[in-house]
């Protein structure tokens, strides 16, 4: 159809090189007069007829004209709008393929870092349990060795009460460690002796 509105408005341009009368210049003409010739008043009133004729095709082709120019403008928008479209198409779509790229770059980064943060975390959770597994150990054992020394202490103070509470015959060497321990014992510091009731009378 556009292409078409092309076509009338080179037709008209080659028909307005061949159009070379007026309505005027027909209505205007005067034919040499001759013996037998046409009837005067039906060639002047064929003239008119077509001289009206010929100017409405004239007022249609400048209408054509017009209509064929306003469409070659529509055509001429319409390209550019379509131009700009593409263009804007074009960049929206590497936009997008920017915009999917680097959210599938910042991804890979987010998903690296976590798998580090990750593996530090189980590291760190690791060595914990590791330190709580050696001091549950080494508490385990100080316990064995405190209810060892503990069982030791117990047993030796019931082998001294059982020996203390037997009716066996006297010990000299345990009598010596007594009499000893008793003679280590501090002695009570004493006052001075209030003076007697004699020696303050004398006084």
């Amino acid at each position: 159809m556009l292409k078409g509105a092309g076509g009338w408005a080179e037709s008209l341009r080659r028909r307005e090189v061949y159009v070379r009368l007026t309505p005027l210049d027909i209505q205007s003409h005067h034919f040499a007069r001759r013996l037998r010739g046409l009837d005067a008043s039906e060639v002047e009133a064929f003239l008119r007829m077509v001289a009206e004729d010929f100017e409405g095709v004239i007022r249609d082709a400048e209408r054509m004209r017009d209509r064929v120019r306003e469409l070659e403008a529509r055509v001429a928008e319409m390209g550019a709008r379509e131009e700009t479209l593409r263009a804007t198409l074009m960049t929206a779509q590497e936009v997008s393929d920017d915009l999917r790229r680097t959210a599938a770059k910042e991804a890979e980064v987010l998903l690296a870092e976590a798998e580090v943060k990750a593996e530090k975390v189980l590291d760190a959770a690791h060595r914990r349990v590791a330190k709580l597994a050696e001091d549950v150990r080494e508490m385990r054992m100080l316990r064995t060795r405190l209810a060892a020394s503990v069982r030791s202490v117990v047993e030796t103070h019931l082998s001294i009460l059982d020996g203390l509470s037997s009716d066996g015959p006297e010990d000299p060497h345990l009598d010596g460690k007594v009499a000893f321990l008793a003679s280590t014992k501090p002695a009570v510091k004493r006052g001075p002796a209030p003076p007697s009731s004699a020696e303050s009378g004398g006084a």
